[in-house]
């Protein structure tokens, strides 16, 4: 690739089917050319036949211009939602346990590979039944892909049930020093090395470089973010976002709620492509 060749990233959106406002967001995003890919939350209260429908149809529309689009599933192992398998454990009053507990039970290995493992089974097994084929990725929610014990069911399942799909590592290729202000990043640099390890071992294909983690309750200038997220991001990069418009629902499940409308906004107005050539990167 020649110096000025723009670099193909994914931009991604977590969490189709949190809320009906998420959804529509991220359905616009993807018809306006903004995004070219998103992940499925199967366990999320608004991911029924319809709204998997009217993802499909503008993917479908995106796809047919020469412009592909993912969807991936959007694994989900932490409260508020609950999983589809009748005896995972651990839970709490029937949800899985907060993400703060899930990672610490990870780190001391007081988690069961194998429940995990068939309750990312189901999610997989869920993502088929409504959208008619395997993930193209998979990734998810909360990072929780990462997580020790976690990663090896999560990349175990992903190889029996979408063995052509490639998954989400959150390491990024930066100077040290560009990240010594960023605990998550440090921290999510960290749990990748071993996953990206373990998901070659698995033959499972990667994204390069991630971008996308920040401090949601700051509530920061997102346009300030992505111009951070996307220099020198490599050649199939990914940029993680969470646009949306909030929605009792969503305010019900999630406390990232007016920060989705912000995100929403410059991804859907006039600063963002510019933003993308002077970068010299493309969505195409």
């Amino acid at each position: 690739m020649s110096d000025s060749a723009p670099r193909r990233i994914w931009l991604c959106a977590d969490d189709y089917g949190i809320s009906p406002g998420v959804n529509r967001a991220i359905r616009d995003l993807i018809a306006r050319g903004r995004l070219n890919a998103t992940s499925a939350m199967v366990v999320a209260p608004a991911l029924g036949r319809d709204e998997v429908a009217a993802l499909q149809d503008v993917v479908t529309e995106r796809n047919a211009l020469g412009h592909r689009c993912a969807i991936g599933l959007h694994v989900t192992l932490t409260a508020p939602f609950r999983p589809l398998t009748m005896h995972f454990r651990p839970a709490d009053g029937g949800m899985f346990l907060a993400l703060p507990t899930m990672l610490q039970r990870g780190f001391v290995r007081r988690l069961d590979r194998e429940i995990i493992q068939s309750e990312i089974a189901a999610q997989f097994a869920a993502f088929r039944d409504l959208f008619g084929h395997a993930p193209h990725f998979a990734d998810g929610h909360q990072h929780a892909q990462l997580f020790p014990v976690v990663r090896d069911a999560f990349l175990g399942a992903t190889a029996t049930h979408a063995p052509d799909a490639w998954v989400r590592q959150g390491g990024r290729n930066r100077p040290l020093l560009k990240r010594l202000n960023s605990p998550k990043a440090l921290l999510l640099d960290a749990l990748s090395r071993q996953f990206r390890k373990r998901a070659a071992r698995a033959n499972l294909s990667f994204n390069s470089a991630f971008a996308g983690a920040y401090d949601f309750l700051r509530k920061p200038d997102f346009a300030v973010l992505m111009q951070q997220f996307l220099q020198g991001l490599p050649d199939d990069g990914l940029v993680m976002c969470h646009p949306g418009f909030v929605d009792e629902t969503l305010e019900s499940l999630d406390p990232l709620t007016t920060q989705r409308e912000h995100e929403y906004d410059f991804l859907a107005g006039e600063r963002f492509p510019p933003l993308l050539a002077a970068n010299k990167v493309t969505l195409g």
